[in-house]
């Protein structure tokens, strides 16, 4: 399981922590959806496509390592090894998301928090990196959400 807390109320940044300890810090890109992260030594970069509905996770040799299609909709997945992760939204008043595969609810990620600015994921069965991937893309269209909204547009 992970979580998720923000670093600095000005700058969009999450330490992500697992059994209690932070594991790696997303840094959120400030020109477009997506950011990065470094994982047991390794760089990953996370970019969107330009309306933020698919996101590229590269390693620091800029080869392809998971996509996530169709963020932000109803269903979305991710995929990743070879195999595909599919991701719903909880409820339309809700951003939190769930996990499914073919047996059904596998895990979530959730807001937390009086001011739901902290996260948690639970993905099992996902390798790590690809965990911070997709809490990184959940953020992301969340803080997208969010700036729609206060900009009412």
């Amino acid at each position: 399981m992970l979580t998720a807390r923000k670093s600095s109320f000005w700058r969009n940044r999450y330490d992500i922590g697992a059994d209690g300890r932070v594991v790696t810090t997303w840094s959120s890109s400030f020109w477009r959806q997506g950011g990065d992260f470094e994982l047991d030594g390794r760089p990953y970069r996370v970019r969107s496509s330009v309306m933020g509905r698919s996101f590229t996770m590269t390693d620091g040799g800029g080869n392809p390592v998971a996509e996530a299609s169709r963020v932000g909709r109803k269903r979305w997945t991710v995929t990743a090894g070879g195999r595909t992760y599919h991701f719903r939204r909880t409820s339309f008043w809700s951003g939190d998301q769930e996990l499914h595969d073919d047996a059904g609810h596998q895990g979530s990620i959730r807001r937390t928090g009086f001011w739901r600015t902290g996260v948690v994921a639970d993905l099992p069965g996902l390798p790590p990196p690809v965990q911070v991937f997709v809490l990184g893309v959940v953020i992301s269209m969340w803080n997208a959400e969010q700036a729609a909204a206060t900009s009412g547009g």
